[in-house]
């Protein structure tokens, strides 16, 4: 059996797979197992075998970095906006570590530039690490550190701000923070731009590149926000799963709806801001009919100042619509002392609360249950399962029986997601939920852009 070589040289390896003999070259890493050799290839990709396959090891020399991957000194251009990009984590700002084959967070000015050049021709950039989180980790807190951040950004000069972040729950922390800055009648003091990758730099298809540029330049080159039309902080992801293409979406008014492809933000009701079109690393914007309409006329909205910020000990309980629904759930959820309860109704926003047939006593129990919690000053609101199309219960009978009992929701068009993070601002913000859901409060409403 062969010696391993060290991380970080470059080898070539003949080894005897299920293929026949085979030769790879590439660089060493850190073995995925004991006895085994792992190779990171010249496509990205890394290849493990059993040192006991392995017929032979030709140390070709150490790994020598390529350009992109020495940091280099960052030369400001007075002329040029002041970026700030926030890293909270996910691999929008990270990149492979041929030395480990691990993927590293590069959150410093520098190792951003050497990784991505364009930036410096883009904006002044500076960079900081709030952390290095998988984003369905993230909590009101990392909100409330992130709305704290981009606070500190504005106060210190900077003209705009970008947020790194996993793609997993990207748009529910967009939406959390435009309500802290827009939420009640503001706009931020600039642009806010929200931004993650599908596929990790390591790879051919990786979006990141793309995806940051656009975001970097429509935080310091895009239009001021209005406030109105869901444009106080924004999504930019890849608008197809081609290359050259990104959209700017409403943080309130888009959603992941595929678990991998590149296009897995679309808008909710709603349509996207703007497109990017990226080539050879130079971006340029095109403004969509309806938003340019909302920037052409004067906004009344106030500069915020002081964003507000959310109550960590709210507590919000969501359930499903549908065949499984009980009312044991329901009041043994209600015990745990939930502030809110939040329910996707199946089609318009409809709830299994009747019983024509004197056959399902399930809905009726399920009916008394959400008329307890009523009775008890808890909200209950109705989002729409279908994702798409609005809540609209004075259609049915049922859907007006649900109104007269109190049930909150109706005429909401906003994203699901959207409608939980509303409520939750307004439960820590002294806001009426009642209010609250009725309200358009920073573009989550918003009929101008409704599709």
């Amino acid at each position: 059996m062969v010696d391993a070589p060290v991380a970080g040289q470059r080898v070539k390896v003949e080894v005897n797979s299920h293929n026949g003999l085979t030769t790879i070259q590439g660089v060493a890493l850190h073995p995925a197992a004991k006895n085994h050799i792992t190779v990171k290839l010249v496509n990205g990709y890394n290849a493990s075998y059993p040192l006991e396959e392995v017929q032979s090891i030709e140390i070709l020399g150490s790994h020598t970095p390529s350009p992109d991957e020495n940091a280099s000194s960052t030369v400001l251009d007075e002329t040029l906006p002041r970026i700030r990009i926030l890293h909270t984590g996910g691999t929008i700002a990270s990149k492979v570590d041929y030395s480990t084959g691990a993927v590293v967070a590069r959150f410093e000015p520098e190792e951003l530039i050497a990784t991505l050049p364009e930036l410096s021709h883009l904006a002044n950039i500076e960079a900081v690490k709030l952390g290095n989180m998988f984003s369905d980790d993230i909590r009101p807190q990392h909100w409330n550190s992130i709305i704290q951040a981009s606070k500190k950004a504005f106060d210190d000069g900077c003209d705009g701000v970008v947020v790194t972040h996993g793609t997993d729950t990207l748009h529910i922390s967009s939406a959390a923070l435009s309500f802290a800055w827009g939420g009640k009648g503001e706009k931020p003091p600039g642009r806010i731009a929200f931004v993650g990758s599908q596929r990790s730099s390591d790879r051919g298809s990786s979006d990141a590149s793309e995806n940051l540029l656009s975001a970097v330049y429509w935080a310091a080159h895009g239009p001021a926000p209005s406030g109105n039309s869901g444009d106080g902080v924004v999504v930019v992801m890849h608008a197809s799963n081609n290359d050259g293409l990104c959209a700017v979406y409403p943080g309130v008014g888009v959603r992941k709806l595929h678990s991998s492809r590149r296009d897995a933000f679309q808008t909710v009701n709603c349509e996207p801001l703007a497109m990017i079109n990226v080539e050879n690393g130079k971006c340029s914007h095109i403004l969509e009919a309806a938003y340019k309409e909302d920037l052409s006329k004067a906004s009344n909205r106030p500069t915020c100042q002081r964003p507000t910020t959310y109550e960590t000990g709210v507590r919000i309980a969501q359930f499903v619509a549908g065949p499984w629904l009980h009312s044991e759930e329901i009041e043994a959820i209600v015990q745990t002392g939930v502030q809110a309860i939040i329910i996707q109704g199946t089609g318009l926003g409809h709830l299994p609360i009747d019983d024509p047939g004197k056959d399902a006593p399930e809905n009726t129990k399920v009916w008394r249950a959400l008329t307890r919690c009523i009775n008890r000053e808890i909200p209950i609101i109705v989002t729409n399962q279908c994702i798409h199309g609005p809540v609209d219960m004075n259609v049915y009978s049922k859907g007006r029986k649900q109104m007269e009992m109190g049930i909150l929701g109706h005429g909401s068009i906003a994203a699901p997601d959207t409608v939980v993070v509303k409520v939750h601002w307004a439960l820590s913000n002294a806001m009426k939920v009642e209010d609250a859901v009725a309200g358009n409060l920073c573009g989550e409403g918003n009929n101008l852009l409704r599709t």
